[in-house]
C-alpha cells in the first residue's frame, strides 16, 4: 500500500508567510542588537523598549496579512490583483522599520542640534572674551573730584589711609603667586546700585539700593563671573543679602558666608568684594572712555590691621591689588583710580589675595560698570596666567 500525503496549497503559503516574518524579525533584531553596542547604557533601555514595540507592531500587522491569505482561493492565484504573500509581509515589516528608524534619527538629530546649540554659545562668549580690545586709546573724563595719592610704585598710585607707613617692600610684587584658577566674587553691600536709565530702570528700596539683583552690582558681580568663565576660570559668584534688611552688620554677614564657602571650596586665593562707591551725589561718576566704550572707573579698597584686629594677610592683598593694577596700566590706562589703604580690615583676613573693588559710583549706570568687567575680565586673565 501505498501512503499518500496531501498538501494543501494554503498551508504551503501560511507556511511560507512564517519562514519570511521570522527571517524578518531576526533580521530586525539583528540590526537592532548590532546597533546597541554603540549605544550608551541610558539608550540600551530605550532600544530594548522600542524594539518590544516594534515587535508587538509587527504582529499586529503580520496577522492581517495571514488573513488575506486565508481568503485567497487557489483560482485567485490567476487574479491580476493577486499579492504574493511574502512580498505584502516584506512591505509591511519594512514600514515598521522605516518609522523606527525615521523616529532615531529624528531624536539625534535633536540630540545633535542642542549640543550645537550649547556648543555654539560657549563659543561666542570664548569668542568675545578674546576679542577685548588691547592697546586702545583711553581717556578719563573729568570729574567734579580730584585724584588724590600719597605714594607711588611704578605706575601704581596709592592713597594711604592707613597709620602704617607704606615701604618699598610692602609694595614690592616680585614673588606674588596664589591659585589662578578659582575666583570667589561676593558683596557685603548686595543692594547698592547706580543712577537708572531707559534700559535700566528700577523700584529703589533705598537711597541708590534695590533689592532687584538684576540692578544692583549682584548684575555687575554676574558680568565679571560670566566674563571670567569665558577665560576658562572657576568661579564662584554668591548673591546673598548683607546688607538688607538691615545695613549694619554688613560685614559680619558676609564675613559668615565668605568662611562658610571657603571651608566647602579649597584652594580659592582670589577673594573680591564688589562694591558701588558712595562718594559724593548722583554727580560723581568716574568714566574712562576705551576705544568709542565708556565704563565706570574701578578702585581697590585694601583693609590692614590698623584697627587693632588680626589681619596677617594685608600686605599680601596690597601685592596683589599692585600687580593687578600695574597690568590695567599698561592694557587700560585709566581704568583703575588709586589704591585706597585702610585701617579696617574689611573681612580681608580670609585670603592673602583679597580685595574690595569699587565699580563706579552712585552717578554711573549699569551699563557702564558692566562695561568695565569685560576690562577687568581681561587684565585678571593676563594677570592670573
Amino acid at each position: 500500500m501505498v501512503n499518500v500525503t496531501v498538501i494543501n496549497r494554503k498551508d504551503v503559503v501560511k507556511y511560507l508567510v512564517r519562514i519570511g516574518i521570522a527571517i524578518i524579525m531576526v533580521s530586525i533584531l539583528a540590526r537592532y542588537f548590532s546597533g546597541l553596542k554603540e549605544k550608551n547604557i541610558s539608550k540600551m533601555v530605550k532600544i530594548e523598549e522600542e524594539s518590544k514595540k516594534a515587535f508587538i507592531s509587527c504582529l499586529d500587522d503580520t496577522i492581517p496579512t495571514i488573513q488575506e491569505v486565508n481568503k485567497n482561493e487557489i483560482g485567485d492565484l490567476d487574479n491580476d490583483n493577486y499579492v504574493e504573500p511574502l512580498k505584502l509581509a516584506l512591505t509591511k515589516e519594512l514600514g515598521v522599520l522605516n518609522s523606527i528608524e525615521k523616529k532615531y534619527v529624528s531624536e539625534e538629530l535633536i540630540e545633535l542640534s542642542n549640543e550645537s546649540s550649547i556648543s555654539s554659545e560657549d563659543l561666542e562668549e570664548q569668542d568675545r572674551a578674546k576679542t577685548v580690545p588691547i592697546g586702545v586709546e583711553t581717556e578719563v573724563l573729568p570729574s567734579n573730584v580730584p585724584t588724590k595719592y600719597t605714594n607711588t610704585h611704578n605706575s601704581v598710585q596709592i592713597k594711604n589711609e592707613s597709620k602704617y607707613s607704606l615701604t618699598e617692600e610692602m609694595l614690592d610684587t616680585n614673588g606674588v603667586t596664589v591659585n589662578n584658577k578659582n575666583i570667589l566674587i561676593f558683596h557685603t553691600h548686595t543692594c547698592e546700585s547706580y543712577t537708572p536709565t531707559e534700559t535700566s530702570k528700577y523700584n529703589q528700596t533705598g537711597n541708590f539700593r534695590t533689592t532687584d539683583l538684576n540692578f544692583s552690582v549682584a548684575r555687575v558681580g554676574t558680568e565679571l563671573e560670566k566674563k571670567l568663565k569665558s577665560y576658562g576660570y572657576n568661579v564662584i559668584h554668591n548673591t546673598t543679602y548683607h546688607d538688607y534688611p538691615s545695613y549694619n552688620g554688613s560685614y559680619g554677614n558676609s564675613l559668615v558666608t565668605v568662611q562658610n564657602l571657603l571651608k566647602t571650596n579649597k584652594d580659592f586665593d582670589v577673594v573680591i568684594d564688589i562694591h558701588r562707591d558712595a562718594i559724593a551725589d548722583s554727580s560723581y561718576a568716574p568714566t574712562v572712555k576705551i576705544g568709542d566704550e565708556y565704563a565706570a572707573q574701578l578702585m581697590f579698597v585694601i583693609g590692614s590691621s590698623g584697627s587693632g584686629l588680626e589681619h596677617d594677610n594685608w600686605v599680601q592683598n596690597l601685592k596683589f591689588a599692585i600687580k593687578v593694577q600695574e597690568k590695567a596700566n599698561e592694557m587700560y590706562p585709566g581704568l583703575f583710580k588709586p589704591i585706597i589703604v585702610r585701617n579696617s580690615r574689611y573681612n580681608q583676613n580670609v585670603s592673602k589675595a583679597a580685595c574690595i573693588i569699587e565699580v563706579g559710583a552712585t552717578g554711573n549706570t549699569l551699563e557702564q560698570s558692566n562695561n568695565s568687567m569685560k576690562y577687568l575680565a581681561k587684565v585678571l586673565s593676563e594677570v592670573m596666567k
